[in-house]
């Protein structure tokens, strides 16, 4: 790996540009890495009230009725980036999609168990659960390390 440091004073915004032949695990934490530090906060709508949510505090987050819901232990906030936005500035070793519409933090489940039609279903270490799809079950079962066999 080569690392180049361009320093121009005329430039108004840092930019940083990953020029990779694939996207792998270790270039993929580096991005993480930088989005963590530049997205550390993100704001949630209650009523009128606007909240500072920390992300290591969210259990999940969901879509319901055209607006994406951040769920922590003790309440839930609307936001206003769409699902896809967030799964591109969560770390991805942390946040993990478990269908279509729920994105989860991987570091808040407490246990999950076989649910009917090959679907999951986890519990939150607050006692909230979600079901993960059957098309999402095997990238769970990888970021968990559920695969007892090893692979050959």
């Amino acid at each position: 790996m080569k690392l180049f440091n361009h320093i121009d004073q005329a430039l108004k915004e840092t930019r940083i540009t990953i020029e990779v032949p694939e996207l792998d695990e270790h270039i993929q934490e580096i991005i993480d890495f930088i989005n963590r530090r530049e997205q550390q906060f993100l704001i949630g709508k209650k009523g009128e009230m606007q909240h500072i949510l920390k992300p290591d505090d969210i259990e999940y987050f969901h879509t319901e009725n055209d607006h994406v819901i951040a769920v922590t232990e003790t309440d839930s906030f609307i936001l206003k980036e769409k699902l896809y936005e967030l799964e591109a500035k969560l770390p991805s070793k942390k946040f993990i999609r478990f269908s279509k519409s729920v994105i989860a933090n991987l570091h808040q489940l407490n246990r999950f168990e076989p649910s009917f039609n090959g679907t999951l279903c986890v519990y939150f270490k607050s006692g909230k659960k979600e079901y993960v799809s059957r098309n999402y079950v095997p990238v769970i079962k990888k970021a968990l390390k559920l695969n007892r066999r090893k692979e050959q």
